[in-house]
């Protein structure tokens, strides 16, 4: 049997993605001098969260996962990122090549808020990978990817901020029920507004005008996020 090995050496931000991607640079490796033909390779990414520390304001940010601090020892548990495949060309001993990872900025997936939550530092991942390989000098072998096979990453934070800020410079995102998005549009239609933050705009202008309240700075999405002010997730989902 051919010993594989996996190593993540870097990740980079598609610039000309159609949606945030990740790209994750993969070094693979054969024992001996092992003929690859192809490696035909499926990957799951965990983001591993105890394997990190937080300040006060990210620990805010990751209530809504994780629960107060003091229940971390129990709740701070693995949480899915993703799952993709990758068809690795032949190679003879080592190679390397680049896993792309379609993301999302769904706040209601508990990966993208754990990454948004973060204000610097680095993300903990867990790269788990299976697979066939197709090996062989003369002709070919069918060989299994152990399930063992597995490879640890430290991701920039900034590397996740900066893909953002790419495809959805100063915004955030909000995911409603069909009859809740009715609504809005008939109240958008309504009154004539011209886009969808001048719908939100005066909607709470009429909630600040129906319950007075001292006036106070509006909180920018980041300072929002960790003062909870973003719908509940009700269980962990994958993108």
């Amino acid at each position: 049997m051919t010993e594989f090995g996996f190593t993540c050496t870097g990740v980079r931000a598609a610039p000309y993605a159609a949606g945030p991607t990740l790209v994750f640079r993969l070094a693979v490796t054969a024992s001996g001098d092992t003929r690859v033909h192809a490696l035909a390779l499926r990957c799951q990414i965990r983001i591993e969260p105890a394997r990190r520390g937080y300040g006060d304001a990210e620990a805010e940010g990751l209530a809504d996962l994780f629960g107060e601090r003091s229940r971390w020892g129990n709740t701070l548990q693995p949480v899915q990122f993703a799952q993709v495949t990758l068809m690795v060309p032949s190679f003879t001993g080592s190679t390397e090549v680049d896993l792309v990872v379609p993301c999302t900025y769904d706040m209601d997936i508990a990966a993208t808020r754990y990454f948004t939550a973060l204000d610097e530092g680095e993300a903990p991942l867990l790269m788990l990978f299976s697979g066939t390989a197709f090996t062989g000098a003369g002709g070919f072998h069918v060989e299994p990817v152990p399930w063992d096979r597995e490879a640890a990453y430290r991701m920039p934070v900034t590397v996740w901020q900066e893909m953002i800020e790419q495809h959805f410079p100063g915004c955030g995102w909000l995911r409603l029920p069909r009859d809740a998005m009715d609504e809005l549009l008939a109240y958008r239609s309504r009154h004539a507004l011209a886009s969808w933050e001048a719908t939100v705009r005066a909607l709470l202008a009429e909630a600040g005008a129906a319950t007075p309240a001292a006036p106070a700075a509006r909180p920018s999405p980041p300072e929002r996020l960790r003062a909870g002010l973003l719908p509940r997730v009700g269980e962990r989902t994958a993108p």
